[in-house]
């Protein structure tokens, strides 16, 4: 007798996880116990993905959008404030790239997805990619990420960097940088635990950058 009882992809779990079971006022704010229950539960594939073992998922773009969401999302959970957390970075920025190309993220109906696709060029620290990532994520996500990515574009060309990310990679900040990261200081952002969900276009604050 077989078991009616369908068991989902490993990737699908991804994919069910992030954009059902999390509310999307979840996505964009630090949230202990999300970090937590993401690293009890993804951990161990955050590291197959960033190690290459997840190649396969590649493939497909439901199971590449999975890989994207581990190297890129799950990473920064996983590692929050350590240099792991942006190791999957470079792989994610060519899953994206590649997704375009393939006509993957033109197809996607949904607009959470296109814009996650999206997300590994808004955190690139690379110029020309956040300029090219401004108008695909005003034709495929909102204006509200897109306004992020220029955010992240200015802080690129004034120091060639993320400030934020120095601490985390072991990198010593300039006087400059200095003055930057004290300003942002003042506008930390709260924990995310009871605060109520918001409409899409109201949550393109991005906290991992």
């Amino acid at each position: 007798m077989t078991n009616p009882t369908r068991q989902e992809p490993e990737w699908e779990e991804v994919i069910t996880f992030w954009f059902v079971d999390c509310r999307p006022a979840q996505w964009f704010r630090r949230d202990l116990q999300l970090d937590t229950q993401i690293r009890n539960r993804f951990g161990e594939r955050c590291q197959q993905a960033q190690s290459g073992e997840l190649s396969s998922w590649e493939e497909h773009n439901s199971s590449a959008l999975a890989l994207v969401l581990l190297l890129d999302q799950f990473s920064r959970h996983v590692w929050r404030g350590q240099a792991q957390a942006f190791a999957g970075d470079e792989r994610a920025l060519r899953l994206s790239q590649k997704a375009l190309d393939q006509g993957w993220i033109d197809a996607e109906p949904h607009r959470a997805k296109r814009q996650f696709w999206l997300m590994p060029m808004l955190h690139c620290e690379s110029a020309s990619v956040l300029e090219d990532s401004i108008p695909l994520l005003e034709r495929y996500a909102d204006a509200a990420t897109a306004a992020v990515a220029r955010k992240n574009l200015d802080l690129v060309r004034r120091f060639g960097r993320f400030p934020h990310r120095n601490a985390a990679l072991g990198r010593r900040n300039s006087s400059a940088e200095l003055d930057e990261l004290n300003r942002r200081s003042g506008a930390a952002l709260r924990p995310a635990n009871n605060v109520p969900c918001a409409p899409p276009q109201r949550r393109a604050v991005d906290p991992h950058g």
